[in-house]
């Protein structure tokens, strides 16, 4: 769980880097922590956390980001001149798949899934 300050976005896409460890799509796992994190500290009442959680399933890590805050994600097309708008356009760009899901309690989650090589899909 991570307060709701500025300072949970660093710590948020430190924890994931760290249970992910270095791997070719650790960088790309560190941006869409990043961006979900933003948006959860965005949403999420004063007062309240938000989850980062990090699932590792057959060569899938999934990275899931629960907030309390009320409202649907989604996909915006922001001008260039815009100055916010572009954090799910980033998670589409590096999650092979992404998505926002019902939690129990109040708001929502928003997911994203990154396909990984496991040690026996390693080759020489």
């Amino acid at each position: 769980m991570f307060a709701r300050s500025a300072a949970s976005v660093y710590k948020a896409r430190d924890f994931a880097a760290t249970v992910v460890g270095m791997g070719d799509r650790t960088d790309d796992i560190r941006v869409c922590v990043s961006e979900l994190a933003t948006n959860a500290l965005q949403h999420t009442p004063v007062g309240r956390r938000f989850l980062v959680r990090i699932i590792f399933n057959e060569g899938v890590v999934r990275i899931e980001v629960h907030d309390a805050g009320d409202g649907t994600p989604r996909l915006c097309t922001p001008a260039d001149t815009d100055d916010r708008g572009r954090g799910l356009m980033l998670v589409s760009a590096f999650a092979d798949d992404w998505g926002v899901s019902d939690r129990s309690g109040p708001g929502k989650l928003v997911w994203a899934e990154f396909k990984i090589q496991t040690a026996a899909e390693t080759s020489y």
